[in-house]
């Protein structure tokens, strides 16, 4: 029995080295591989500011492509970081795969404004976050000015935010522009006249009685009669000529 006993645990350590030498052999083998090609890949969205090309550059390690490069000299942290910190990617994921392709999986800023300055003009993204004109596309967003600081851009996402997830809002409003006075003025699709919106208070009550507004002028035509449109009092809509 004893003879039996040191049998099986001989043999059960000869497994055990086999299976850490084979173990070991496969992983010097896949280490050794050579990264055979560049996928990139784009999330689900609008897609328009980065290119494949454009992504392809960033992966550069040590001012060279990473494409036939050993797999086990790739720095993927640093890649990914490198990729990370383009102004249009919100997120990144770079990984290799066991067949050596090195993957990109990208989700690209979606802009939901554009701010006008005298010296500057940028998109900002739902989050705020500035995102830089690009040569490749113009996004067709909200046109914002009077806005000069990150306070401001904070200040000025919830009233963006309520815009764009009204079906009706979303087509109608097209710009927005801030006085000294921290007060909203909105530019429109279906005429010359101007929104008064006033302050950001009591904003759903205010876009209530501008729609309640719209649907009684757009029916009789009257609205095109009107310079501005003046929503800042309460219970009342002031129109002048």
């Amino acid at each position: 029995m004893k003879i039996k006993r040191f049998l099986k645990y001989m043999l059960f350590l000869v497994l055990i080295g086999c299976l850490s030498f084979l173990y070991s052999f496969s992983s010097i083998r896949n280490q050794q591989k050579k990264v055979t090609e560049i996928i990139v890949e784009f999330e689900d969205g609008d897609n328009n500011f980065l290119t494949h090309a454009m992504v392809n550059k960033l992966l550069i390690q040590n001012q060279e492509t990473v494409q036939n490069q050993a797999k086990s000299v790739i720095d993927l942290y640093n890649l990914e970081n490198n990729v990370s910190k383009n102004p249009y990617v919100e997120k990144a994921a770079v990984f290799l795969t066991v067949q050596g392709v090195l993957k990109s999986v990208i989700k690209q800023r979606t802009p939901v404004a554009r701010v006008i300055n005298k010296n500057d003009s940028y998109y900002i993204d739902k989050e705020g976050v500035k995102v830089p004109l690009s040569d490749n596309y113009s996004a067709r967003v909200l046109l914002v000015s009077g806005v000069k600081d990150e306070d401001d851009v904070s200040e000025i996402l919830p009233l963006i935010d309520t815009i764009l997830k009204d079906n009706f809002l979303r087509k109608e409003v097209v710009g927005i522009e801030k006085s000294d006075a921290n007060e909203y003025q909105f530019s429109v699709r279906s005429g010359n006249y101007k929104i008064d919106f006033g302050n950001l208070t009591e904003v759903d009550v205010k876009f209530k009685k501008l729609k309640a507004f719209y649907n009684k002028t757009f029916e009789d035509e009257t609205i095109q009669i009107y310079k501005t449109i003046n929503v800042k009092y309460h219970n009342q809509v002031v129109c002048t000529k």
